[in-house]
């Protein structure tokens, strides 16, 4: 942007969720690829990582008591942004409206990945959570992002299951689509080509907002993210430092 600079005093917080049954280790790589101006925080959700200890939500409710709770403490005096893949998206556009109930200040931009318009149903969607546990294996396997392997091992299955079952149940918890009203803030979305979304749920996002959208289509699968992080960075930073210039 000529005639601009970047204020390196300032900084943007970017709050990174995860998709059903990830962790805030999902976003390891991450930070490395973020511009300095960026404080990158990936979220942990109950039930993981350094909150294995605690139970894993029972609704999506209950998921953004807490999101809200965390993030909400930490954007007091600071821009902030919000990331979301897949269930991260659906976290995003709940806490949202909650932010709105609440009054609370709104964030400068939303990211959402992994995930058709929020507002657009398909009646021949997949209801992973209520499949029996053996065909529920075969299709998270068939996502991608679980090595298969993982399902060999009887502890971590016992584990875990039980927690990617819930995290699908919020993930594909009912909309109240008669109600929806386009939010009011600029957005960017990233999808992947091979998917399993319509062109209508990738470019349904354009009604998802009267603000700013910008969609991104890229080669790969649900996880298409952890081949293109890179490009996605590149996007990210740029998207987040136009909210940092001054003339």
């Amino acid at each position: 942007m000529p005639g601009t600079f970047v204020d390196t005093e300032k900084k943007i917080k970017l709050f990174a969720l995860p998709y059903a049954g990830g962790s805030a280790a999902a976003f390891y790589k991450w930070k490395a690829h973020m511009n300095s101006h960026i404080d990158f925080i990936p979220v942990e959700l109950a039930g993981r990582g350094k909150r294995i200890s605690e139970k894993h939500y029972g609704n999506l409710e209950n998921a953004v008591d807490d999101l809200y709770n965390i993030i909400s403490k930490q954007v007091s005096d600071s821009a902030f942004a919000l990331f979301g893949h897949s269930m991260g998206c659906l976290l995003i556009h709940e806490l949202i409206k909650r932010m709105k109930e609440m009054n609370h200040r709104m964030p400068q931009h939303l990211f959402f990945s992994g995930k058709g318009a929020i507002q657009i149903k398909r009646e021949d969607e997949k209801i992973y959570h209520k499949m029996p546990d053996d065909e529920f294996r075969k299709e998270i396997v068939n996502l991608g992002g679980t090595p298969p392997e993982f399902f060999d091992h009887p502890e971590l299955m016992e584990l875990f299951l039980p927690l990617m079952k819930s995290d699908f149940a919020i993930a594909e918890a009912p909309i109240d689509f008669e109600k929806f009203e386009p939010i009011d803030l600029d957005i960017t979305v990233f999808n992947g080509k091979e998917d399993d979304l319509d062109s209508e749920q990738h470019e349904g996002w354009k009604f998802y907002t009267t603000g700013g959208c910008h969609l991104y289509m890229y080669e790969g699968d649900h996880f298409f993210l952890n081949h293109k992080l890179g490009d996605m960075a590149k996007i990210i930073n740029s998207r987040l430092s136009n909210l940092l210039t001054v003339p």
